[in-house]
């Protein structure tokens, strides 16, 4: 060998031992603290997801033409009634959906049964396996139906 390839290899050996010696793992860190990121990074990311959101149905307009974003002076329709109106009807529904709950599940629970409310009609069937509720619109006649797997315990 020349002596300038003996040094070029010399300088080669020396470079990958060189590299190895400085080499190390690669560690992952997540960045959203949600995740186990910085808690600092919060307030960033938000501004960010901000920045970038799409307009959503809450910005469009109402039938004023006024958008119901926040800090439009408009609420979307919303007052203080509709509001009460809102949160009974949910309370109401919650109850009867407590009611279809204990029919199946209560002290003394049914293998089948249909419950009426307004125009919303529940059946529920319950099998070995399985509890089968059938909700009817009868409006529109839509069904939504809910299968539930029954807990056996042996």
């Amino acid at each position: 060998m020349t002596r300038a390839r003996l040094l070029m290899a010399c300088g080669f050996v020396a470079a990958a031992g060189a590299t190895a010696a400085f080499a190390e793992d690669i560690v992952y860190q997540p960045i959203n603290p949600s995740f186990g990121g910085n808690p600092l990074n919060s307030s960033h990311l938000l501004s960010i997801a901000n920045a970038q959101r799409e307009r959503t149905a809450f910005d469009a307009d109402d039938d004023n033409g006024f958008g119901g974003g926040p800090g439009s002076g408009n609420d979307g329709g919303t007052s203080d009634a509709d509001l009460f109106v809102r949160q009974l009807e949910g309370r109401l529904l919650s109850a009867l959906a407590g009611q279809v709950t204990n029919a199946i599940f209560g002290d003394n629970p049914q293998d089948n049964g249909t419950v009426v409310f307004g125009t919303t009609t529940v059946e529920f069937v319950r099998t070995l396996g399985e509890i089968r509720l059938l909700i009817t619109d009868n409006l529109d006649g839509s069904v939504t139906e809910i299968v539930v797997p029954q807990l056996i315990v042996e």
